[in-house]
């Protein structure tokens, strides 16, 4: 017997190294997505959700967390390979809970949702963590950015990132020339970091709480081992020239304010909603809420400097810092960010929907970022976010130091190694193919005063083929209220909208203003217009209709 055992040993060994060594071929095309020389990626799964952020286990088990409820009703979905071959073929639901942040933290499954944070432990071999979990925080209730996405330092806290009510704290929200509160009242329960214990269930939000502030929505967010710091990546604000055209032109508001990249040390504040960040001049100006004009710079002293500025409206989702050995030398301990495309240019060209690269030295970026994930998009440049073929949105670093990256479109998740020698073969494989959309199509000749109003006033929320934008903005396509009865939709044209009943199955962030100061006739055009557009078949809307909803005397 004692002769035996080094023979099992060495028999163990080799087969660990085999299985070790074992060669992953990657996914023809990297499963749509362009990649560094070296680099490929294989699909770990496809198709399976709206997935948002995710998390990988020590033995290689991953948890993704969802936007939208699976068809058995599950929130989140835990996914095994069991082959060895780099693809997920045990999927199992869990939860009911839809949200945005989730982590494996000291055996524990940890995820939230838009008022709590939660836990559940995971057995050691089990995929599924127990049914029983613990409520670890509640946070403040209401609407405006919900994700409640969360980050663990190495001393037992945990940092949950709490967005904005609103866009830039206006009084009036999402209404056009509206001065901002002051002080801004929301800072005392939203817009910050707060530090809570990663252990003790049922902790209050309070502002003995709070690490930091002036953030208006961090949902990329990560503690720094190497550094010993909480880093956060904010999305900025929307609108500046549709709320403020005669200071920013269109071109400006593609690309201002910048989305900041920094560091945080308790009491900082990034200055939300009175400063914003120019990457562009490398300065911070005054909100034109509190005045500001796109020159004038007060208030801008207190607000911290970010470490990076990107190109506005790229939504930057996810962060992590790299720490394993799998990649070439220059990633160790840099930042990767998935920025997950925005809504907010105006009609144009939408950016982001790539992963990117930050060289990292003692804390700060010592170079220029690069791209290192892109194509998400497709074969084809969108104005609607809806269009993208995928989006990336979740960031996680596998135990062999494989980099994953899920899609928050189709739920696609992709597993990016690195191979030194080169890529020997890939694998071409059926996968699901996005279908490419048309953006826009042109309005018969009746309906074409209605297109000129609904392309000025409506578009750069509802996008120009009436899509809207997930999460924030309602689609105007085969939904009752655009449909259904003419009364209550032009009620909400001259009296704003800010239900948050679901449409089309989907809750929506955004308000929807009045917009009272146009005409009748316009109102009538633009209401036609998207009754009879996309598809949608429904009666005209008479001018006579709208004066009397509006109230008897109009002479609107």
């Amino acid at each position: 017997m004692k002769q035996l055992f080094p023979v099992l040993l060495l028999a163990t060994l080799i087969f660990s190294c085999a299985k070790k060594n074992k060669y992953l071929a990657p996914d023809k095309n990297n499963g749509g997505i362009t990649l560094p020389e070296k680099f490929g990626a294989i699909v770990v799964v496809d198709s399976i959700s709206r997935g948002r952020h995710l998390t990988i286990n020590s033995n290689g088990d991953i948890y993704l967390h969802l936007s939208r409820l699976t068809t058995e009703g599950k929130g989140v979905v835990a996914l095994r390979d069991t082959t060895g071959d780099g693809r997920a073929d045990l999927v199992k639901g869990y939860s009911g809970i839809t949200g945005t942040g989730i982590e494996v933290h000291n055996g524990y499954l940890y995820y939230s949702n838009a008022t709590r944070v939660y836990r559940s432990k995971i057995a050691e071999g089990n995929l599924l963590p127990d049914k029983a979990r613990d409520t670890l925080v509640h946070l403040v209730e209401g609407g405006g950015h919900q994700a409640r996405n969360f980050t663990f330092d190495d001393k037992g806290s945990m940092y949950v990132n709490v967005g904005s009510l609103s866009n830039c704290c206006e009084m009036s929200l999402r209404m056009p020339h509206t001065a901002g509160d002051d002080p801004c009242k929301e800072l005392e329960t939203r817009a910050g970091i707060w530090k809570f214990d990663d252990h003790t269930p049922g902790q209050q939000q309070d502002l003995s709480k709070r690490y930091a502030t002036g953030i208006r929505n961090a949902v990329a967010m990560s503690w720094n081992f190497d550094a010993g710091k909480l880093y956060a990546l904010q999305h900025g604000r929307d609108d500046l020239h549709r709320y403020w055209p005669e200071y920013y032109t269109e071109a400006q508001n593609t690309e201002l304010p910048s989305e900041i990249f920094f560091d945080l040390e308790p009491g900082d504040d990034m200055g939300w909603p009175y400063v914003y960040y120019d990457h562009l001049q490398k300065k911070k100006f005054l909100n034109p809420e509190y005045g500001g004009d796109g020159k004038k710079t007060d208030r801008t002293e207190k607000a911290k400097d970010p470490l990076l500025g990107f190109p506005g409206h790229w939504a930057p989702n996810d962060l992590i810092f790299y720490h394993g050995t799998l990649f070439p030398s220059k990633y160790k301990n840099g930042a990767f960010v998935a920025f997950h495309g925005s809504w907010n240019r105006l009609g144009h060209e939408q950016q982001g929907f790539k992963v990117v690269f930050i060289p990292m030295k003692d804390g700060k970026p010592s170079g220029d970022y690069e791209v290192f994930a892109d194509g998400f998009i497709g074969p084809q440049p969108i104005t609607n976010p809806a269009n993208a073929f995928f989006r990336p949105c979740g960031l996680a670093e596998g135990p062999d130091g494989s980099l994953y990256i899920s899609d928050s479109q189709h739920g696609r998740i992709w597993r990016v190694m690195y191979y030194p020698d080169g890529i020997k073969e890939t694998v071409n494989r059926p996968l699901y193919q996005p279908e490419i959309k048309k953006e826009e199509e042109e309005a018969p000749d009746e309906l074409q005063a209605g297109h000129l109003v609904y392309n000025t006033y409506c578009a750069p929320c509802h996008q120009h083929n009436g899509q809207g934008a997930p999460g924030m903005n309602p689609p105007l396509v085969g939904v009752s209220l655009v449909t259904g009865n003419k009364t209550d939709l032009i009620n909400i044209l001259l009296k704003g909208y800010d239900k948050k009943d679901k449409i089309a199955g989907q809750t929506y962030q955004n308000i929807m203003p009045p917009h009272a100061w146009l005409s009748n006739q316009q109102i009538s055009d633009v209401l036609t217009y998207i009754r009879q557009s996309w598809g949608n078949k429904a009666e005209a809307v008479k001018v006579e209709e709208v004066a009397k909803a509006r109230g008897a005397g109009s002479t609107r």
